[in-house]
This record gives C-alpha cells, sequence and structure tokens, in this order.
C-alpha cells in the first residue's frame, strides 16, 4: 500500500524519506505540477508531491488536478492526504488550529476539470460524504494523541469535520464574499481541495484534507485582512507540525483498507461499454480499466 502526500503553500518536500527517488511521470490528462519524489517513510512507501510545483509557480487556478491525482492512480497510491493553508470563517477556529473537513462547497468555474470522465464515458460518483471516514479518524486520532503528548504547543486544536469552501482566486475573498460564506455556516476557506477530492474519488482513491488555518479571510473585524505576509507568519509552525504528523500518520496506516472507497466506480459508470469511443476508453484505462473491459 503506498501513500500519497500532496504539499501545499509553505510545504514543498517531504524531510525524514528514505530511498529518495524520482519520479516523472506522463498521464493521459498531461503534466502534473512536478515530479513525485517517492521513497519510505516509517516503513511505508510514500510518493510526495508538490500542488504548486517546486519554487511555488502555479496559481491555484492552473493546477492539473486530473493530471496529478492520475500520477497517483499510476503510482500506485491508494490514499492520498492532502496539506493545505486555509483562512478561517470561524471565531473559534484559530490560526495555528488544524482542520479535518468533511464536506465542500464549490464557488470555482472549473467543474469541467475536476473530472476524469465527458468526451463519450459518462459516470457519476457518489459524493455525498467527500472525504475517507477511516483515513479521517486515523488522522484525527494521531494528531490529537501526538499535539497532547509531544507537541510543545499545547494550544494547537485538531477539529475533526467541517465544510472547507472552494473558491477559484487568486486573490483573497472580498469583505462582502467573507461574510456571505461565514452566513452560509461555511467554516473553511482554500483554493485547491474539492478538486482533489473529487477526482481522488473517481480515482478509487481515500481521500482526506489536513487543512491548516493561517488566518481569519477578511472578515474580522478585530484582525488583519488575509495577505501573504499573514500567511506566511503562520505557516512555519504548520509545516513542521505537518511533517511529524505524516510520519506518525505513516507508520500508523493499516495495511488494507477498511473502507469502501475502493469501489467508487463499480455502480458509477453508466455508459454502454460498446458505446465508449475507443479513444477515451483508452485514455481512462487506468481509471475504470478493472470495470471495462
Amino acid at each position: 500500500m503506498k501513500l500519497g502526500i500532496i504539499g501545499g503553500s509553505g510545504l514543498y518536500d517531504m524531510e525524514g524519506m528514505e530511498g529518495v527517488h524520482e519520479e516523472r511521470i506522463t498521464t493521459p490528462f498531461g503534466n502534473p505540477s512536478d515530479t513525485f519524489v517517492c521513497g519510505k517513510m516509517a516503513g511505508r512507501d510514500l510518493c510526495f508531491l508538490p500542488r504548486h510545483g517546486r519554487g511555488h509557480r502555479i496559481l491555484p487556478s492552473e493546477i492539473n488536478h486530473r493530471a496529478n491525482i492520475c500520477g497517483f492512480k499510476l503510482l500506485g497510491v491508494e490514499r492520498v492526504i492532502s496539506i493545505s493553508a486555509v483562512g478561517s470563517l470561524r471565531e473559534e477556529l484559530r490560526p495555528g488550529d488544524l482542520v479535518l473537513p468533511d464536506q465542500y462547497y464549490d464557488r470555482t468555474k472549473a467543474s469541467a476539470g475536476h473530472t476524469f470522465f465527458g468526451s463519450g464515458i459518462v459516470a457519476h460518483i457518489s459524493f455525498g460524504d467527500p472525504a475517507c471516514k477511516e483515513l479521517r479518524r486515523l488522522i484525527f486520532e494521531t494528531a490529537r494523541d501526538f499535539i497532547k503528548k509531544d507537541w510543545k504547543k499545547k494550544d494547537v486544536r485538531v477539529i475533526d469535520g467541517g465544510t472547507y469552501v472552494q473558491m477559484e482566486g487568486p486573490a483573497f475573498s472580498t469583505r462582502a464574499e467573507s461574510e456571505t460564506y461565514r452566513k452560509l455556516g461555511f467554516d473553511i476557506i482554500g483554493m485547491t481541495s474539492l478538486a482533489e477530492a473529487k477526482l481522488c474519488r473517481e480515482a478509487e482513491i481515500c481521500y482526506q484534507a489536513m487543512s491548516l488555518v493561517t488566518d481569519y479571510d477578511c472578515w474580522h473585524k478585530t484582525e488583519e485582512a488575509v495577505s501573504v505576509d499573514i500567511v506566511l507568519a503562520t505557516l512555519g509552525a504548520n509545516t513542521r507540525l505537518a511533517r511529524e504528523l505524516i510520519r506518525r500518520i505513516s507508520a500508523a496506516l493499516p495495511q488494507k483498507r477498511g473502507c469502501d472507497c475502493g469501489e467508487a466506480l463499480k455502480h458509477a459508470v453508466i455508459t454502454r461499454p460498446d458505446a465508449m469511443p475507443p479513444e477515451t476508453k483508452e485514455k481512462l484505462k487506468v481509471i475504470i480499466g478493472k470495470y471495462v473491459s
């Protein structure tokens, strides 16, 4: 079983890996954000990909999410943990906290890039519960115990669940947008995670985001509106925590999955095999191959 890690702002590499080598993957959907850095951590095979590329050169709206997730699939990854910076839409969710979202709300205009399907092959995945419950539970318990016993900042809280609203960026929210998201009951805001969750479900890969709160977006009356300076000021400690948690989560992961993420497409593909365009069928072979001969 291989574990995939997607690094976001501030996390461009994974320290502590052994037998490190790079895999340059070309997918039917184009090139991923960068080469995959693969090796072992805590005895587990691990593949790491920096979402924005090394040097942070790719805008959120420019990320080829399909190539990124397809690359993990081609490498044999069965679980993906995504790490990203987010803004808080709740007073009680403070900068420095770790949120494990279990719901998403889409505010983007790029949904065509959030699915592998189309061009003659149609599938509709179940997405009522967008994240893997089994993976989220393990991350929550590992993070809670580590922070309680070994992390120097005892005031860091791990929040099990929450709604992540995805905007496109690259600009941060207006105050009107931020206040609207709060009224709608959303908890955190970011620019990347929803697409990854959708594509991982289609690829039958377990997915869970580890959302690192860096700011209060721009709604807070006594806190400065979010800026790159504010985000970077909080990211240092958050990134160190994320790296340590990945090491411990890797060691704690069971070899076999006990969830149903690995069968997400079992009843989702509705196009008759004889109606599938051969070129699209070949393009989707790594995704639907076990269901369509």
